[in-house]
């Protein structure tokens, strides 16, 4: 079990693109997935709105992701979300440890 969460960053003029690659390069990312817990951290794009990033964000359990929303980063996210001036929409789930035997037909390995 995981604990995925989907935030979507829109802002205009390429200001998602600009926070994604200014996390990225600033090494806030890193630092996020070499939090105990984290199981993914990675931005994608939107091909039907360019000016939408989405984050998937994933974490092992509830105490992670909490210790997470503690940690010094979330400050330096909340900063760099002010300076593009984004807003945001989040999705949360959780992830099951296997896909059922009838989905795993329709995944190529």
């Amino acid at each position: 079990m995981s604990i995925v969460v989907h935030l979507y960053y829109t802002g205009t003029n390429g200001s998602a693109r600009r926070f994604a690659q200014e996390m990225e390069e600033s090494g806030t990312a890193a630092e996020i997935r070499r939090e105990e817990g984290n199981e993914q951290y990675d931005y994608y794009l939107s091909l039907k709105d360019p000016e939408t990033m989405m984050l998937i964000d994933r974490w092992h359990d509830q105490e992670a992701l909490d210790r997470h929303h503690a940690s010094p980063m979330m400050q330096k996210i909340a900063e760099l979300r002010d300076k593009y001036d984004l807003h945001m929409k989040a999705e949360r789930s959780i992830t099951e440890d296997r896909l059922p035997d009838k989905d795993q037909a329709f995944i190529r390995k």
